[in-house]
């Protein structure tokens, strides 16, 4: 999802506008979670930017998006750009695990 999200609208409220994009945006989260995991990789994660624009856009985590949004509006930002990237990975054995073998 690469998207750049406005925070104005003639019609509705701004809180609303907002718990709106937020919704949307863990709705497309849930939607690649239930993508099922090529071969050999064991989940989904997410390489996140967020910015004012995209090319000002900086590497955030998928837990600090509601908080960016929040920090957007309270800056009264016009629009805002997101980009969600889904990648599978593969955990990495534990330490214990390795040392046992």
């Amino acid at each position: 999802m690469k998207k750049t999200f406005a925070l104005t609208h003639s019609r509705l409220n701004t809180a609303r506008l907002v718990d709106s994009i937020k919704h949307d945006i863990k709705k497309y989260l849930a939607r690649e979670r239930r993508k099922s995991v090529p071969e050999g990789m064991d989940y989904w994660t997410f390489d996140c930017r967020f910015g004012a624009s995209a090319e000002v856009a900086e590497k955030i985590f998928t837990s600090e998006i509601n908080k960016h949004v929040d920090a957007a509006v309270a800056q009264e930002l016009p629009e805002f750009y997101i980009e969600i990237l889904a990648r599978a990975c593969q955990h990495k054995p534990r330490e214990s695990d390795v040392t046992a073998d």
